[in-house]
């Protein structure tokens, strides 16, 4: 359920939020896909040996809830799920009549080694659309985004994730004492390399419980940006909490409830 529904809103309210977002969609719909994803995290180098032992997350659903400047709220839900050792990754979120988004990730998991295979990100803002494909090819090193019409392939000099595979690669990592804090992202026209921290552990307090976390932040080489992820432990570091401030827009995101 939308947390717009517990707040109502007048016509006028509606449209004016609907005009708001409207003038912004750009970093309207990078906080919406933001809010539904820990993207920018992972990788490891694709000559990494493989841990027949590794420690590995467990499928899952978790629900979420978030706001964009403070004044959009929305639900998120985030759904991981296994077939033999091939892995699926499928988020949905919305904000009630103004935006929604999806994506989805299919993945094998060797050992501590997360493989991407396919990726998709859809966004629509009042009614308008778009979606961003990545096909993997790993015996050949490279990746190919599809946006808008254009195709690009990229060389693969160390592996590259998507941003659902990007969150796995970092918790497996976390879980196996693997983080390295250098990991690398397929975007739309390049890969690039993503730096990560971690920032000590804590313990907070979310609408789904308290949890003892570790924090991870993502190393901007802009001071106007920040990120942060918590990660619990108990939860095979699922993310329980992320902040994000870009170009003053914040977002903040929350576990509501996990099965």
């Amino acid at each position: 359920m939308s947390f717009l529904s517990t707040h109502k809103e007048s016509s006028s309210d509606n449209v004016n939020t609907a005009n708001n977002a409207k003038r912004s969609p750009s970093k309207f719909l990078s906080a919406l896909v933001t809010g539904i994803s820990i993207s920018t995290v992972g990788a490891l180098s694709m000559t990494a040996p493989t841990l027949a032992s590794a420690k590995t997350v467990q499928p899952s659903t978790a629900d979420y809830s978030f706001t964009v400047e403070d004044k959009y709220k929305g639900t998120a839900t985030r759904t991981l799920s296994k077939s033999g050792n091939t892995w699926k990754y499928n988020v949905k979120a919305r904000v009630a009549g103004v935006a929604s988004a999806s994506q989805n990730s299919t993945f094998t998991l060797n050992g501590n080694n997360v493989s991407p295979t396919q990726a998709s990100t859809t966004y629509k803002l009042l009614g308008m659309g778009r979606t961003h494909k990545l096909d993997f090819n790993p015996s050949s090193k490279k990746v190919t985004s599809n946006y808008k019409g254009k195709s690009t392939t990229m060389n693969m000099s160390q592996q590259a994730f998507d941003d659902l595979s990007l969150e796995v690669q970092i918790r497996q990592d976390l879980l196996n004492g693997k983080f390295s804090g250098n990991y690398y992202m397929a975007k739309k026209d390049k890969i690039e390399k993503t730096p990560f921290k971690k920032s000590g552990s804590t313990k907070i307090t979310v609408p789904a419980g308290t949890f003892d976390t570790v924090r991870v932040d993502r190393v901007h080489d802009d001071d106007s940006r920040s990120t942060s992820f918590w990660l619990a432990p108990s939860l095979d570091y699922m993310p329980v909490k992320v902040s994000q401030i870009n170009d003053g827009k914040k977002m903040d995101l929350e576990l509501t409830k996990v099965n």
